[in-house]
């Protein structure tokens, strides 16, 4: 997983008009530019903001992302709290489950 890239993208997304038209209309030429596996990809294709924040995308720039998606705040809250039953864990970044 490559959560540097989903991050720097998002990140480019939610800040750079250019960047934002591109993922919107030439999703599979943008995405050329970062290093994603498969899973990263379909995740952002599908607007699976759930699955992003299991991966371990910031809540900070996944809230934005999500907003662009369409999702409300309260929606947006459920998302996350649905994709723990779904999948688990969040798996890495800043809020990984840490087992002892």
């Amino acid at each position: 997983m490559s959560l540097y890239y989903v991050q720097k993208l998002l990140y480019q997304v939610n800040r750079e008009p250019y960047i934002r038209k591109r993922f919107d209309t030439d999703f599979d030429q943008l995405i050329g530019d970062y290093d994603l596996s498969i899973d990263e990809i379909t995740a952002l294709r599908e607007g699976d903001i759930g699955l992003l924040y299991i991966m371990g995308v910031n809540g900070q720039i996944l809230m934005h992302f999500a907003a662009h998606c369409g999702l409300e705040w309260s929606t947006y809250l459920a998302t996350l709290r649905q994709a723990l039953v779904e999948h688990g864990p969040v798996r890495a970044g800043l809020y990984a489950t840490v087992w002892d």
